[in-house]
């Protein structure tokens, strides 16, 4: 029988297509210069495979959010979804996804070979939900020519925050005096963006929840002492403007109007392209921490999927981070691949050694791993208190002080 697996159609049915495989919506936001890299390697899988073909329906990552929590409970979404694990704890404990565990427990899928960080941070309750697509450190880009048109050693970026912090009036440029500089020290987003800006509180031993995401850090000394040193270096130093998200940043630094970003890999391409003369460092380290955030993306399953396309996906898991899926994954996309074995053989990007260094690595830490709660505290209450405190709209430690009692509650729910 000859069907089609089109955009919401997946989930418990098993179409075929006129070939007779399995067909699988896999639905991802990986929309930057990394896309193409995707794409490749599931063609690649579908010319591998009589049984399976996969389609990758690409779209913005906030859209898939907001479409995947009615889909899935309507049966009417995708049969694989991809998304940051941090996100993945709050759908499997809606029930929306089923656990994975049996596909690392069989050694056909060679999960041992996976960097162990990226294979934890989808672990929930007990239990792992996801298996990974990629495993990104973010690191700090910086634009030589600014540095040095500000009197700055261009192979000297700031290591520690009191470095950036005097380097900010060289590298935030005011030229007719209006208040509202012409260029950036740096491009901060505070929205809508992997999460740096929270990442910072790790820098003097502060967070938003602890590590085992059951108290809220958020209104602790160490936190607010993170939080006001930014704040204020917004606020007061011009360091970066108010109101980025995470394309408004990238486009300040692509374009040479603000001269550090802090991102991570998919980004090296389009800057790449426009010509930006960048260096790559790891970002500058807090006073106490030198922790550098990661970002995993895993892929899941919708909890009415069949055996039959439960068997197809994990065909398709297993050729995404063999050896070969791997390789052109990472040097197509710049991440460093998920598995160790295999980054002497990646010769045609040079980013996934950098962003995948021991000393990157060893630092690197993932924001609020297996708390359920971890989307909505930081959608309902971090960003919000953020901008408030951003905007002038009251101290730091009354702000951050009150939505900590918010962070508690979502994780008592």
């Amino acid at each position: 029988m000859a069907g089609c697996a089109g955009q919401g159609s997946g989930g418990g049915g098993d179409e075929t297509n006129a070939d007779g495989k399995i067909v699988l919506d896999f639905w991802n936001g990986f929309t930057g210069p990394d896309g193409p890299a995707l794409e490749q390697v599931i063609a690649d899988f579908n010319a591998s495979q009589d049984e399976v073909e996969v389609k990758a329906n690409i779209m913005p990552w906030d859209t898939l959010y907001q479409k995947v929590l009615t889909s899935v409970a309507g049966n009417d979404g995708p049969d694989i979804v991809a998304m940051s694990a941090t996100r993945m704890p709050q759908f499997a404990d809606e029930g929306l996804f089923i656990p994975l565990d049996d596909y690392y427990e069989d050694p056909d899928n060679d999960t041992e070979a996976l960097a162990t960080a990226a294979v934890e941070a989808s672990m929930y309750d007990g239990n792992n939900y996801g298996v990974p697509v990629n495993y990104a450190t973010m690191m700090m880009f910086y634009n030589k020519d600014l540095f040095s048109a500000a009197g700055l050693d261009p192979e000297a970026p700031p290591t520690t925050w009191d470095e950036f912090a005097a380097m900010v009036p060289q590298l935030s440029v005011d030229e007719n005096g209006d208040g509202k500089p012409e260029q950036y020290a740096i491009a901060l987003a505070d929205h809508e963006t992997v999460p740096i800006f929270p990442s910072l509180l790790w820098g003097t031993g502060g967070g938003i929840v602890s590590e085992d995401g059951t108290t809220s850090m958020l209104g602790d000394p160490e936190s607010i002492e993170a939080l006001d040193f930014w704040v204020s270096l917004v606020r007061e130093q011009r360091a970066a403007p108010v109101g980025l998200n995470g394309a408004d940043a990238d486009k300040l630094f692509q374009t040479g109007k603000a001269a550090i970003e802090i991102v991570g890999p998919w980004m090296t391409t389009g800057f790449d392209e426009a010509g930006l003369n960048y260096g790559l460092a790891k970002p500058f380290a807090g006073p106490a921490e030198d922790a550098v955030l990661a970002d995993v993306v895993s892929m899941g399953l919708p909890a009415n999927t069949s055996d039959e396309k439960k068997e197809a996906a994990y065909k398709f898991f297993a050729y995404w981070n063999s050896p070969e899926g791997q390789i052109t994954w990472a040097n197509g996309s710049g991440f460093p691949p998920t598995r160790a074995d295999v980054a002497d053989q990646v010769t045609e990007s040079p980013y996934p050694a950098i962003f995948g260094a021991p000393e990157v690595a060893d630092s690197a830490r993932v924001l609020m791993p297996g708390v359920a709660a971890g989307g909505p505290i930081l959608e309902t209450v971090f960003t919000p208190a953020l901008q408030k405190a951003l905007n002038g709209e009251g101290s730091v430690e009354d702000i951050f002080t009150e939505a900590s009692t918010q962070v508690q509650a979502e994780l008592d729910k």
